[in-house]
């Protein structure tokens, strides 16, 4: 009966490209059509072993950055899907700003089918999403990064909690506020409200942007507090010098 409803309901809303809103023919088993796809800039080696930033150089190798050298993150390895801009950006926003949560389902699943350097999913023990801020949620009526974590964790096999890791107390927009601004402002924003399930694990920590870092640093160094013996970031986009840099993910959310 579900197979012949959603059947029908492709028939009546036919699914549609998450980009350019073209009729897709798969039944809505994908976000985008083969052109978007093919659009859809990769976070390609060399990488930062620890951030992920990619290098311009394309011949050069993978290392540590500048700015993890100089401010090692708590995070043990982050990476993202693609780049935050053309067709992943416009998915996003659909997803979001437009409350297509099965959206984010699918996006969720074309996330974990993608290549992840360094990442290892058997090595990992949970995976938590990104709070979202408590006016975002009631704005919106759901946490992107939960949706997106709970696909994720799914087709990787890893077990999902949204519990472990929780928001706490009042923090004022971060636009405007520069790098070091941001990770002031977004200190004590949350708290590890079950360690007992996060001491001793690794853990995937899930997001669906990654920019300045500000706020995955911060729910990492407290999964590390906790106990956490490794704390992986996944985003699935990234903002990498195209003009959103500075907008942090606590904006976009």
């Amino acid at each position: 009966m579900k197979v012949f409803l959603q059947s029908l309901a492709d028939v009546i809303f036919p699914p549609t490209c998450l980009s350019c809103e073209t009729v897709l023919h798969e039944g809505g088993t994908k976000p985008f059509c083969e052109a978007c796809a093919e659009k859809i800039s990769p976070i390609s080696p060399p990488l930062c072993t620890l951030c992920g930033s990619p290098f311009p150089a394309p011949e050069g190798i993978d290392h540590v950055c500048g700015d993890c050298l100089k401010e090692p993150p708590s995070f043990d390895l982050a990476r993202s899907a693609g780049r935050y801009d053309g067709p992943l950006l416009e998915a996003i926003h659909r997803f979001k700003y437009r409350s297509r949560t099965t959206a984010g389902v699918l996006l969720g699943r074309w996330m974990a089918a993608r290549p992840w350097p360094g990442f290892r999913p058997a090595d990992y023990d949970l995976l938590l999403p990104v709070p979202l801020h408590a006016g975002r949620l009631r704005q919106r009526g759901f946490n992107q990064a939960v949706i997106l974590g709970r696909a994720v964790a799914a087709s990787l096999s890893i077990p999902f909690d949204t519990a472990a890791l929780q928001r706490c107390g009042h923090r004022d927009p971060q636009v405007g506020l520069g790098r070091r601004e941001r990770r002031a402002n977004v200190r004590g924003a949350f708290v590890a409200s079950l360690p007992g399930r996060i001491a001793g694990k690794n853990i995937v920590l899930l997001d669906d942007v990654y920019t300045t870092g500000s706020t995955v640093r911060e729910c990492a160094r407290v999964l590390k507090k906790a106990g956490a013996a490794g704390v992986a970031v996944l985003t699935l986009a990234r903002a990498v010098d195209d003009g959103v840099r500075g907008i942090e993910t606590e904006d976009l959310q």
